[in-house]
């Protein structure tokens, strides 16, 4: 028994040995072997690891140990390039990539979106991940009505899956270590179910499954790396912030910077022991940027020697200071060696306005002086009526100055002054009888978002004297107590102001034109690109700028080669018509086109015009074409300007079917039609395809008004008479039959070119809406025979 429990204990012991052999692995130290301080940055450890791999790669090294060299700067990078990896060996100085499975999970029990969640209840404990991304699951709306609005300040990180998707349950483990890293930060993680909605698939431009779209000010940044890992997300968004959210700072420019509040913003500078300053604290440099503009100062460097001193700071502490007016001393410090976020963002929130802001934008305005109608005590905000000029610099300097010596709280009572200039309805609204209020005081107080009393402090005024100064402290003085004793006795809550206004809302003066913005975007890439931009890079980015500059220019010239052509063209056609028609030269001439009306056109012309629209027809033939078609073009000349007209002409020749069937469909008798071409020269129909009508002209046509029997009898009529060799009728029709109801009428003789000499009368009649209109059924198939 004895022996047993010894060998028990040894196998333990073996174990163990084991178990530290595995986890304790015989990688050395990743930072010796790639040559870098414990406190490099990625950007660093890359760097090295690429200059290693070049001298150590066994297809370039002749060293014999080249191979396991190599293999040892491939693991020391690894394990270096991932963040819980290299934050493992720090603390425990663990090298094995499996460690990291005795680490404890982490709960998601808080978010909740689902009160069951089917696939868990099916698949149990093992389908745990596919049910986080149920539990964080969003529609189209809330990213419409939230994700959209919230991201100008927030960043949102969406993960897109389906419910039978392999690779998207692969990845949720990676999108739980985002959120364990990330959401501390400030970004806030949601899902999207595919299959449920499709409509915000496509909107933000998913290209496959599993898929993480970045929202940002209401863009959609979508994550196309193949690998999900928590530090390449990380340089994803490092890359879709605004580019300098935090510029660099050093000795040289830190007093400019901390001078330009003069943009209405407060400044703050971030101080840390790196290269490039956190994540968090772009995150919330980003949400805090309209109000205030942040700096990166780089501890331990020679640089920032000067800054260092000058506020005492910690060389191996992050640090945050926020400035106001006043550029000697910060108005808040925050120094730790991880700040929280949630801890930075409350100091922020509560020094996020200047001593004496100007009030540039009705956020800004909702900011300082909120509406407060539903609490017992008012919140009264002094205002400074100026221009945007430096003679009142002095004005605002002396209400500065009473704003940082107020004893009231900033719950109570605020400063601020305002352009009149720029916000005229604003101060409008605040006067009477156009009386001046420049350089005048006034209180405020905001009953809701549109309403406020408001009272004008009397014999306190900021104009501007040149006087000494005793005389000018003692007028600061007057002010300063009137100013006091007016605030004082507005707060009481028996008293109220003694004018009320509507107002509205104010001008937000930082808005930018479209011309404004893409000025800022261009030169913003061009600082991008300046300081990006290495020797190595040079040549080829010349070579793209050379090739687009070729291109643009080369297509300039062929433009300009165009356009000479066409001005060329236009002086010769203008030209013959100052020669054929007496037109001035250089004056635009309106073409008249006249088509032919052949099987290949039919649909064209007919068939298919547009409601309103028809098309004048004239009927030649091979002989005639030549003399007709100058008189026909001449009458129809004045009708050129109108849109709903076409104008061609027909040879019998080819389309005497297709008029025959029209006459037939258009008779009420049914009969054979024997059609004379001859007689059919010299014929001008209006086809309206729409209403399937047409009306008719021709030098012997009656123009009856009681229909179609009656054209007939005057047809037959034409025909048997022998008098007249003309009369082979207009319809092209030969008859035999008598007809004693009609008599013989003009015997005159008709030559071919007065065939169209009524043609303008009836053009006239015709847009009159006074000739017969012969109405049918369909239109008949036009084939050439």
């Amino acid at each position: 028994m004895r022996c047993d429990k010894s060998m028990k204990f040894f196998a333990l012991i073996l174990f163990w040995v084991f178990i530290l052999n595995s986890v304790l692995a015989d990688l050395g130290n990743p930072y010796k072997i790639l040559g870098v301080d414990r406190k490099a940055t990625l950007q660093q450890i890359r760097k090295a690891y690429k200059q290693l791999a070049k001298e150590w790669h066994p297809d370039k090294s002749d060293n014999p140990s080249a191979e396991e060299k190599f293999v040892e700067i491939k693991k020391a990078y690894e394990l270096l390039a991932d963040t819980e990896r290299r934050e493992a060996y720090d603390l425990h100085g663990i090298t094995n990539e499996d460690a990291n499975i005795f680490k404890g999970s982490h709960d998601y029990s808080h978010y909740g979106r689902f009160a069951t969640d089917p696939f868990q209840e099916f698949f149990g404990q093992r389908n745990s991940d596919i049910s986080l991304l149920h539990k964080l699951s969003i529609t189209s709306k809330y990213y419409e009505t939230h994700v959209i609005p919230n991201s100008s300040t927030t960043p949102y990180m969406l993960m897109f899956y389906a419910d039978w998707c392999f690779t998207c349950s692969k990845a949720a483990g990676i999108f739980k270590k985002m959120i364990d890293n990330l959401e501390p930060l400030g970004v806030v993680f949601a899902t999207v179910n595919t299959g449920h909605e499709e409509s915000l698939l496509r909107k933000t431009g998913v290209h496959s499954l599993p898929c993480i779209v970045l929202v940002l000010d209401g863009k959609n940044y979508v994550y196309k790396d193949s690998v999900f890992s928590v530090q390449k997300v990380v340089d994803f968004m490092r890359i879709k912030l605004p580019y300098k959210l935090i510029q660099p700072i050093n000795d040289n420019n830190v007093d400019e910077f901390l001078s330009g509040w003069n943009d209405n913003r407060v400044r703050g500078l971030v101080m840390e022991p790196r290269t490039q300053p956190r994540l968090r604290y772009l995150i919330s440099a980003f949400h805090y940027r309209h109000r205030v503009a942040f700096g990166f100062v780089q501890l331990n460097s020679k640089d920032s020697a000067m800054i260092q001193e000058r506020y005492k700071v910690h060389p191996s502490l992050d640090t945050v200071l926020l400035f106001n007016e006043d550029i000697v001393r910060p108005v808040a410090s925050v120094s730790m060696s991880d700040i929280p976020t949630q801890l930075l963002n409350n100091v922020i929130a509560t020094n996020q306005y200047l001593a004496l802001p100007r009030l540039s934008s009705q956020d800004l305005l909702e900011g300082i002086c909120p509406a407060e109608w539903n609490r017992p005590r008012k919140r009264l905000c002094v205002i400074l009526v100026t221009e945007n000029t430096e003679m009142h610099d002095e004005a605002r300097d002396a209400l500065r100055k009473i704003a940082l010596e107020s004893g009231f709280s900033a719950e109570r009572v605020r400063f601020a002054y305002i352009y009149q200039e720029k916000q005229t309805d604003f101060v409008n609204a605040l006067t009477k009888d156009g009386e001046d209020t420049l350089l005048r005081l006034v209180i405020i107080w905001r009953r809701d978002t549109s309403h406020i009393k408001y009272e004008w402090v009397s014999g306190a005024s900021l104009h501007i004297k040149r006087q000494d100064n005793e005389t000018a402290e003692y007028n600061f003085n007057v002010t300063k107590q009137k100013l006091d004793n007016t605030i004082q006795r507005l707060l009481r809550a028996s008293e109220a102001l003694s004018y009320e206004a509507e107002v509205k809302d104010l001008i937000n003066e930082h808005a930018q034109g479209m011309f404004s913005q893409i000025l800022n975007k261009v030169l913003l890439v061009f600082e991008y690109l300046s300081e990006n931009i290495g020797e190595e890079h040079l040549l080829p980015v010349l070579s793209v700028i050379g090739t687009f500059v070729f291109i643009v220019g080369v297509g300039y010239f062929m433009a300009y080669l165009v356009r000479i052509e066409e001005e060329n063209v236009q002086k010769k056609q203008s030209s013959g018509n100052n020669n054929n028609n007496g037109v001035k030269p250089g004056a635009y001439v309106p073409e008249l086109k006249l088509h032919e009306l052949r099987a290949e056109k039919y649909n064209g012309l007919v068939r298919l015009l547009k409601p309103g629209c028809r098309t004048i027809v004239l009927v030649t033939d091979l002989q005639s074409r030549a003399n007709l078609i100058p008189g026909y073009h001449k009458a129809v000349w004045p009708y050129r300007k109108n849109k709903t007209l076409m104008f061609a002409h027909m040879l019998i020749e080819k389309g005497h079917s297709w008029y025959a069937d029209l006459l037939r469909l258009s008779l009420s008798e049914s009969r054979d039609l024997q059609i004379n071409p001859r007689n059919c020269i010299g014929t001008v129909l209006a086809l309206n395809g729409h209403r399937k009508y047409f009306c008719m002209y021709h030098a012997k046509h009656p123009e009856s008004l009681k229909g179609a029997k009656r054209m007939i009898k005057m047809t037959r009529h034409l025909t048997r008479s022998s008098s007249d060799p003309e009369a082979g009728a207009f319809l092209g029709l030969n008859s035999d039959t008598e007809d004693t109801d009609i008599d013989d009428s003009d015997t005159k003789i008709l030559l071919e070119e007065n065939l169209l000499d009524g043609l303008s009368n009836w053009l006239d009649r015709l847009f009159e809406g006074t000739t017969h209109r012969y109405y049918i059924n369909y239109w008949p198939d036009f084939t050439t025979k």
